[in-house]
């Protein structure tokens, strides 16, 4: 999945403007038309669409309708048409900002880092090379996905979440497993073997996941 989606018909400024978006550390994909648009977002999806109006084929204000249709993902129209009409049909399809050109793109980009720190910065823990969606529930260890069941998510967030901070195994077993559960605290230690397994380098010398003895587990 790309950052951002850029659907623009006019190469050369889609070219500049993902050049730009990647300089930020965005990963970026570009769509000519309104057809390629869906076709990339079905396919791939995106966390962000910028999307202009004007475009051949399927035209702007259906992709967003579209987009809109089958799920939340936020989307900035910039468009030549500046007038109030437009950004009124523009917001009232979904899209949650409206930019006419041309713009600024310092504006453009704060926009863009305002949208993803109120909607992902919150769902996404990162520390050293794993990181963790919490909506998503999925994790990543150097970019590759970890093969994850429920509780060692669980698991994982919860020591993720709480980094550097000693965690005592009775703590750990009623956050995840719950006070009243049937499961033996043995269960713990089974799970924390496990995770270790797939995200330190050395399971036999954990260096993420460290055991306090007489206390519990700290993440580092």
């Amino acid at each position: 999945m790309a950052d951002i989606l850029i659907v623009e018909d006019n190469k050369e400024l889609a070219g500049l403007l993902a050049d730009f978006l990647c300089a930020n550390n965005y990963s970026v994909c570009i769509a000519g038309d309104g057809n390629k648009a869906l076709e990339l977002y079905n396919e791939k999806g995106a966390k962000l669409v910028l999307l202009d109006i004007m475009l051949p084929g399927t035209d702007g204000f259906a992709v967003c309708k579209k987009i809109r249709e089958e799920g939340n993902t936020p989307v900035i129209i910039i468009s030549a048409k500046n007038d109030k009409q437009s950004e009124l049909d523009g917001l009232n399809l979904g899209a949650d900002d409206y930019i006419g050109k041309p713009y600024d793109i310092d504006i453009l980009l704060a926009k863009i880092s305002g949208i993803f720190k109120r909607r992902y910065a919150a769902d996404n823990i990162i520390c050293g090379n794993i990181s963790l969606n919490k909506t998503g529930r999925t994790a990543e260890r150097d970019g590759v996905p970890l093969a994850l069941s429920a509780k060692e998510f669980d698991l994982l967030c919860l020591l993720m979440e709480n980094r550097g901070r000693v965690l005592g195994k009775e703590y750990i077993f009623n956050k995840i497993w719950g006070s009243g559960s049937f499961s033996e605290p043995q269960t713990l230690t089974v799970h924390i073997k496990w995770l270790r397994q797939k995200i330190e380098d050395n399971p036999g010398k954990p260096e993420k996941i460290v055991t306090i003895w007489g206390m519990g587990y700290k993440f580092i």
